[in-house]
């Protein structure tokens, strides 16, 4: 039996179908976490893969944030499974059970650890050596601590307290355990790519839960050979980090990189990413465990561990599996199916009621074109309401809303004479003034403020800086001057800017007037290790240097000692350039 955990960063992760991508991961159990989907946006293709049957556990606070969803082959389906850890979104029976003591934590605390969609469980049958047990597999997504959010401190803490109480109560009630997923802290100094960077490293709350949450087997045999000890004493916990049970001294580990600094292409990571086993479970069954670097798609990289026993398939699905949603067993229609092209002869008598907004756009996009293939037909069909209007009532409204009247004063207004609008005589000026993009003429056309739109059209990739924000008046041409016909007040308007005449602008004279509205990006300085131009980046974070741009090496983020790395050039953009 082998098992997968990928933290897949969206499930459009999967570009080359679902299929493929879950067969490509050659697994019984597949755990992917941060799915960014709830339910009203599943579609038919990530909740019903052939020849799986999955698992959901959607956020019921935030739409595109968190969810965790656990794939099993049909040859390895559970006889359990269930949403969450304390058991308050369980209405169905096929439970797991065992939710051990939540004395420790109130009513409402329960309630909001579970209402971000971060766990799921599945338990199974397995045969081992002869013998069928049980093993509950609990696919996590655990909160990350946001510095600037100390009640996001608060709140993973909790969470990985009421993990492990579930988790311990499962195993004490016989059956073995699996916990697998994005943990979010990494362990020990040998799974961080630069431990010596941060404070106070040993004393991280996260740290020291893992301390006491796994068994000590091995970890002191680690912390001698990598020369570092751990402030806070190795309690005998119940569970393995397989991982490290396997491979107890491998360096540069890493299954998460940032994807801002591009730290993948230097390995400057941390291993964020477990699969964690329960001590009798990992000493007698696991054969191997490991991690796959190669794969890419998402920040994370999959985890694997490979048991020597075999899953039994259940003949009864649980409750929870997908294929018992209503919205995939038939028993009602998915929105999705109003939005797909369809016979126009059985589809007169069939109603449906739209998804409000970008919730329509939402649904739309996750299940009729959710990895972004372009041309495929979609037509919505026609509202039942709209149908329902009577045939003599649709033609008064569309008459009474057609062209509305004019004042009758227009009448007796002189109509003016060779006169021509504003925009358009600019623009045909701008069509014709060498050195003028497309993107500028087009802002000219639509009547946005020129140098706004074009600083927004030049901002590069790293979403820096582009041109100028303001511009001085801009010289109008009018359809008589083109003809070559000036009058006192168009010469008037054209003395500040280039010459234009019966033959076209002078294009040295054009280049030196633009160059002087539009300065364009600063000027990129070279790094002072790689003589490499540098990159503009602009400050995020909130605080006094929020909106700055400054300047830093154009390569990835990487260890100090590494020459192919980022150097620490620093410098920031002088206001006035």
């Amino acid at each position: 039996m082998k098992i997968v955990t990928w933290n897949v960063n969206g499930l459009r992760t999967f570009k080359g179908g679902f299929k493929n991508a879950l067969d490509s991961l050659d697994a019984d159990v597949i755990c992917v976490q941060e799915t960014k989907v709830t339910r009203d946006l599943l579609g038919d293709r990530a909740a019903m893969v052939d020849g799986y049957n999955s698992y959901f556990s959607f956020s019921r606070g935030r739409s595109g944030y968190s969810g965790v969803a656990t794939y099993c082959k049909d040859s390895a389906a559970p006889f359990a499974a269930e949403e969450g850890l304390t058991g308050l979104l369980t209405n169905h029976e096929e439970t797991v059970g065992c939710y051990g003591d939540h004395a420790e934590f109130t009513s409402e605390e329960l309630q909001l650890l579970d209402n971000e969609g971060r766990a799921v469980i599945t338990q199974h049958r397995m045969m081992c050596q002869d013998q069928v047990k049980l093993v509950a597999i609990v696919n996590v997504y655990c909160p990350r601590a946001d510095p600037e959010k100390p009640e996001r401190k608060r709140f993973k803490m909790q969470f990985y307290r009421l993990l492990q109480c579930r988790a311990e109560a499962i195993l004490e009630a016989g059956s073995h355990v699996i916990v697998l997923g994005d943990v979010n802290t990494s362990h020990r100094p040998i799974d961080h790519c630069d431990p010596t960077d941060i404070d106070d490293f040993e004393e991280n709350p996260g740290r020291k839960w893992l301390n006491r949450f796994l068994h000590s087997n091995g970890e002191e045999q680690l912390e001698e050979e990598s020369g570092v000890t751990s402030a806070d004493p190795i309690h005998s916990g119940k569970f393995v980090d397989t991982f490290r049970y396997f491979h107890p001294t491998r360096t540069n580990a890493f299954t998460c990189w940032s994807t801002l600094t591009g730290a993948r292409q230097t390995n400057y990571g941390t291993r964020i990413d477990y699969v964690f086993a329960d001590y009798q479970l990992a000493k007698e069954q696991f054969l191997a465990a490991d991690i796959m670097p190669e794969v890419e798609g998402s920040d994370h990289c999959p985890v694997w561990g490979e048991l020597r026993c075999t899953l039994l398939a259940s003949s009864k699905l649980p409750s929870l599996c997908t294929c018992h949603l209503p919205e995939f067993a038939g028993k009602q229609q998915k929105l999705s199916r109003f939005l797909v092209k369809v016979d126009q002869k059985s589809s007169k008598a069939e109603l449906s009621d739209s998804l409000p907004g970008s919730q329509e756009a939402e649904e739309r996009r996750e299940n009729v074109n959710p990895l972004g293939v372009e041309n495929q037909s979609v037509t919505k069909r026609t509202l039942a309401v709209e149908s329902a209007v009577p045939k003599a009532k649709k033609r008064k409204m569309i008459k009474s809303s057609s062209k509305p009247q004019g004042s009758l004063l227009a009448f007796f207004k002189p109509k003016p004479t060779n006169v021509v609008p504003a925009v358009e005589s600019l623009s045909s000026h701008y069509e014709k003034v060498p050195g003028l993009d497309a993107v500028t003429s087009q802002s000219f056309q639509t009547g946005h403020p020129t140098g706004q739109d074009v600083s927004d059209k030049a901002r590069d990739t790293e979403g820096t800086a582009g041109l100028c924000s303001t511009s001085p008046a801009l010289p109008l041409v009018t359809a008589r001057e083109e003809r070559g016909q000036k009058t006192q007040t168009d010469a008037q308007c054209l003395s500040s800017g280039p010459t234009v005449g019966p033959a076209g602008p002078k294009k040295g004279a054009s280049l030196l007037f633009w160059k002087s509205v539009l300065h364009g990006p600063p000027q990129p300085p070279l790094c002072k290790v790689h003589k490499e131009p540098c990159v503009l980046r602009t400050v995020k974070k909130e605080g006094p240097n929020l909106g700055r741009q400054f300047f830093v090496c154009c390569r990835p983020q990487g260890h100090a000692s590494n020459p192919e790395a980022r150097c620490n050039f620093f410098a920031w953009v002088d206001k006035g350039k």
